[in-house]
């Protein structure tokens, strides 16, 4: 029972963390189950509660939404999803916490890579393909969808809006990979899916709300920061769980 309220805690404290800055806390709450719960639960629950914590946020800020990003976010999405099925792919999460940890980095000294902005056509296409990889991959993917948003001109109600559509696509799509073609179990009750969407709604609702006391200027530059050092501990928890995998 004790873990259990832990675990809810936890969905409730990243809900209200990815309400205002539109990311960062599906990584920690990724990094907190994995550590106490097998992957298969670990997966299943992130995604029913991320997938209910970005739906909700989608809702709260709807018209704020970018729609015309939606169907070529989707070709890469589902890009990633059918080359997925096809190696029927469970890879190592430490080679992959590494790898999305060095995205950011790499944003921040790459011109080229500083500018990825998603309201590019074929921009839209890499980052579902890539965002949606990373979610298969290591469950999580916010540094990485962050590179996207951040070089966008999209104001912060937007970014946290399109975010939060594009991240409850892909969670879904993780529920549906694990759940039916990968087929893993779950050993969790089921009251505690239903009380940590619960709390995942109420924690995206107290974020959104702190969200509107913010200005753009303060936003960009704490998002940037928050996903920066994020980054930096999925490098250390991947090159942690290479050397001691058991631990």
């Amino acid at each position: 029972m004790g873990l259990y309220l832990v675990i809810v805690a936890s969905v409730f404290g990243t809900s209200v963390l990815s309400g205002i800055l539109g990311m960062a806390g599906g990584m920690i709450l990724m990094a907190l189950l994995v550590s106490t719960l097998t992957v298969a639960n670990a997966m299943m629950l992130h995604g029913a509660v991320q997938a209910t914590a970005n739906g909700s946020r989608a809702w709260l800020l709807r018209r704020h939404i970018k729609w015309r990003l939606l169907p070529t976010y989707s070709v890469g999405a589902a890009t990633s999803v059918a080359l997925f099925t096809w190696l029927t792919l469970v890879p190592d999460a430490a080679v992959v916490l590494i790898l999305v940890g060095l995205f950011p980095w790499l944003g921040l000294i790459s011109k080229r890579l500083q500018g990825l902005d998603v309201t590019r056509p074929l921009t839209t296409v890499m980052c579902g393909f890539s965002v949606t990889s990373a979610q298969l991959l290591a469950g999580a993917s916010g540094p990485l969808l962050d590179v996207f948003y951040l070089n966008s001109p999209l104001n912060r109600q937007e970014i946290v809006a399109n975010k939060a559509l594009t991240q409850t696509l892909g969670h879904v799509l993780k529920i549906i990979y694990y759940g039916l073609i990968v087929a893993v179990a779950t050993t969790l009750p089921a009251a505690v899916f239903v009380v940590a969407l619960i709390a995942a709604v109420a924690g995206t609702r107290v974020g959104t709300l702190l969200l509107q006391r913010w200005n753009d200027q303060d936003f960009q530059h704490i998002s940037r920061v928050v996903v920066l050092t994020i980054a930096a501990g999925c490098v250390v928890q991947g090159v942690r769980l290479l050397w001691l995998p058991g631990v």
